[in-house]
């Protein structure tokens, strides 16, 4: 069940915190153009939403807990501790992520560039119809 699992809750909540950080982030950025927009969202998107395994040494008896957590927070986590083979495959994680991220930003405006093309074609061909002599549809006006 869901609720008396605190991993798969935890992971839960994690994920619906990181959508609302990525909308209000990408709805903050709005005074940027959309490329730099879409890469900047995406890039922390990858940093965001990659997993890293981790152990921790158990506090009672022997033995470590191994886990899974955001690449990001075991990086951090391991440079606050000192311990730096922990930190390097999960920062190696984080920048292969965060590149990753990026280049899905920037396939998503090439996309969004050739949608806008083509429908800017779309409506020329359109006009150049009218002016041609087709009948001009008349729109609706109020007021």
């Amino acid at each position: 069940m869901l609720l008396s699992d605190s991993m798969s809750l935890l992971w839960l909540t994690y994920a619906v915190l990181s959508l609302v950080v990525l909308g209000t982030g990408y709805l903050g950025l709005a005074f940027l153009p959309r490329l730099p927009r879409l890469v900047i969202t995406w890039t922390v998107a990858g940093i965001m939403w990659v997993p890293a395994s981790f152990q921790l040494p158990l506090t009672t008896g022997e033995g470590v807990y191994q886990g899974f957590a955001p690449a990001v927070v075991v990086a951090g986590l391991a440079f606050l501790s000192h311990d730096g083979g922990a930190m390097l495959p999960a920062l190696m994680l984080v920048a292969v992520a965060a590149g990753l991220g990026a280049l899905v930003g920037l396939l998503l405006w090439r996309r969004g560039r050739r949608a806008a093309a083509r429908q800017a074609a779309e409506q020329e061909s359109e006009d150049k119809g009218r002016q041609d002599g087709g009948e001009a549809r008349r729109e609706p006006v109020i007021g």
